[in-house]
């Protein structure tokens, strides 16, 4: 919503100025389509050759992804301590057998089912399962899981921003591309250098909307577009770094509740829960599980 209010604010604040302005749109909206067709079509076709087709898709379903917001709420942080505090608990009091099988089969396991809005996320439960299964094989030196947990977010942050970096550099070469389209016009309107002025003058406006539109969508649309996408991306990756933190916790020797409130305080501010409202929603979970 506040991406849509945002690109409501800049229409208004550029096309409202230049309209009180005096400003005639009529040069713009006769010449935007072919503009557009040159500046958009350049620009994707050279993110078509600069990356691959995986990181082209995720990159175009990055742009309607900031119009969603970052995917992971204060309650699906709730439900993932929850997650987290059973599992280990589990693991502690009855040992690594009994966790085995809801590791191997997530799908089947009323742990994982129990809490459904982290565990229909499928990198969050391989994520899980994957290294709560090295510590069923006897891996459980802290500093060398942290490490192996380390690594494996930075390359996943990696691959994550890949698409960001895709659009930020789109966004960086719009302008030159505006400059393109302006300098083919200006070739048309040289080509005509002895119409009248009027004539004249209009085809060189119209080359100018091209210089205009490559700035103004590299500037205030597609750049702010990657910037934001780039903030979900580094919001949606903590979810699995409170993971590593609970996990790292536990392996310390620290108590179940005191690995999950450590947990509790490595998420955002913004999305934090109080310490009452998860020693709460940790007592609401059933005794059965």
């Amino acid at each position: 919503m506040t991406v849509i209010v945002g690109l409501l604010i800049v229409f208004l604040a550029v096309f409202g100025g230049f309209a009180l302005h005096g400003g005639k749109f009529d040069t713009i909206i006769s010449a935007a389509p072919f503009e557009l067709l040159m500046i958009f079509g350049a620009g994707f076709g050279a993110l078509v050759i600069a990356n691959s087709t995986l990181v082209f898709k995720q990159a175009m379903a990055g742009l309607s992804k900031t119009l969603k917001g970052p995917k992971w709420s204060d309650e699906n942080y709730k439900e993932l301590l929850g997650l987290m505090f059973v599992l280990i608990k589990t693991m502690r009091t009855k040992g690594v057998v009994a966790v085995e099988g809801h590791i191997e089969n997530p799908e089947d396991s009323k742990i994982f089912q129990h809490f459904s809005t982290v565990s229909d996320d499928h990198h969050v439960v391989e994520f899980i399962a994957d290294y709560m299964r090295m510590m069923t094989m006897n891996f459980e030196d802290p500093n060398q899981m942290e490490d192996a947990m380390v690594m494996d977010l930075e390359r996943h942050h990696k691959e994550e921003h890949e698409p960001v970096h895709a659009l930020s550099v789109l966004a960086d070469g719009l302008p030159a591309l505006g400059i393109v389209a302006a300098v083919l016009g200006i070739i048309k309107a040289m080509g005509a250098i002895s119409e009248p002025v009027e004539i004249l003058g209009a085809m060189i406006a119209s080359a100018l909307v091209g210089t205009f539109l490559g700035i103004f969508l590299s500037y205030t649309i597609v750049a702010p577009l990657a910037g934001r996408l780039g903030q979900i991306k580094d919001e949606e990756a903590n979810f699995l770094n409170v993971v590593k933190v609970v996990l790292i916790s536990y392996l310390h020797g620290n108590a179940p509740q005191i690995a999950v409130e450590i947990g509790r305080r490595n998420i955002p501010s913004h999305l934090q829960p109080a310490f009452i409202e998860v020693e709460d929603f940790l007592s609401e979970i059933p005794p059965e599980l």
